[in-house]
């Protein structure tokens, strides 16, 4: 038996307003496979180890008010889709944060925020 516990992964859940919108959003834009999806209800995306999920909400102002942090390897490379894509935050471009990361963060159509980093050095 373990003699601490280890915590090792971790699974965002946002709302949604919208399963259907979601679910599409994160595929079409960011490259998620669809998982499940239920509208008025739940959807889950999934990308490699990372997997994001949506509860349905009515609340515009409880998405807008919630977010995530997502580790990534090849920020470069996504920045620049997002860019294309015209999804990156108007105040969150790509840049060094003081903690050693290099981040820029998005916005879903519900409002939750989404940035994604990788380590500076890496």
């Amino acid at each position: 038996m373990p003699k601490k516990t280890e915590f090792v992964i971790a699974t965002p859940v946002l709302a949604s307003l919208d399963i259907q919108r979601s679910v599409e959003f994160f595929c079409s834009k960011l490259g998620f496979t669809k998982i499940h999806e239920e509208q008025g209800a739940y959807g889950i995306v999934s990308s490699g180890l990372v997997s994001i999920h949506f509860w349905a909400c009515t609340d515009r102002k409880i998405a807008e008010a919630s977010g995530c942090r997502v580790g990534v390897r090849g920020i470069e490379r996504l920045y620049a889709k997002c860019v294309k894509s015209g999804i990156v935050h108007p105040n969150a471009p790509l840049a060094k944060a003081p903690w050693g990361t290099q981040e820029f963060a998005i916005l879903d159509p519900d409002g939750n925020l989404i940035t994604f980093y990788e380590p500076a050095d890496a």
